[in-house]
């Protein structure tokens, strides 16, 4: 009964973006749930892709910081960047329209993207070679989509040019106690700077903006911005 009424709770709540779980007691900083396999995780993130279409985690407050941002520290015409994990194109339609001259794209291991404009169907953790050293900037809130988040940085960091940069949005949503089958990968977000070092060392600089979330009650928000060195 109760697993039959948390099941129905989360179904509701599936469609603000949130769900419940259990609460993090085990002072865990770090959490990945691991899958039987690829095909797995594969499967299971199509099929919540497919679940949450039509819902937007992203909002415009937090983009046009980014924006703002982008365009302050990219001094050049014609921006080129990349969203993984854009599920709905939602991403990229605004960075196309608040920066100008820019072609922004969006990726998503679903099928589902080719019904969306500038979205293409990738796993953002492979490497694509068109796309070694060539975007401006990589945006994601998606980190805790990954099977193996440390992979998918290594692809996102080989993926921007010398004088771009790798922009992850990270909330409270995005830690361990909200991790699971669904989003395999949780940080606690104070840990999330001392993990990237551990993981990159020197080979790149870490900037972090902390600002709220609108479209989720003012929660805090945080911007990790990567640059290599």
């Amino acid at each position: 009964m109760i697993i039959q009424l948390k099941n129905l709770i989360n179904k509701i709540l599936l469609k603000f973006g949130y769900r419940i779980s259990k609460s993090n007691n085990t002072n865990e900083l770090v959490k990945l749930y691991k899958y039987k396999d690829y095909n797995e995780y594969k499967e299971t993130q199509i099929f919540y892709n497919k679940k949450k279409i039509n819902h937007v985690w992203a909002d415009e407050f937090t983009l046009g910081k980014i924006s703002d941002f982008i365009k302050k520290n990219i001094n050049k015409d014609n921006i080129k960047g990349i969203c993984h994990g854009s599920r709905n194109g939602f991403e990229q339609k605004f960075f196309n329209e608040n920066i100008l001259n820019s072609k922004i794209i969006g990726t998503d291991i679903s099928e589902t993207a080719i019904n969306y404009k500038d979205s293409v169907i990738w796993d953002f953790h492979k490497v694509k070679d068109e796309w070694v050293n060539y975007y401006d900037f990589v945006y994601s809130n998606s980190l805790d989509q990954s099977f193996d988040p440390k992979t998918a940085l290594t692809s996102w960091i080989g993926q921007i040019n010398k004088d771009g940069y790798v922009i992850i949005e990270h909330t409270d949503q995005h830690s361990v106690m909200a991790s699971g089958k669904m989003d395999p990968f949780g940080v606690e977000p104070n840990f999330f700077p001392y993990l990237i070092s551990e993981w990159f060392g020197h080979m790149i600089t870490l900037k972090i903006i902390k600002s709220i979330k609108p479209n989720k009650s003012n929660a805090p928000v945080w911007l990790f911005i990567l640059k290599k060195v």
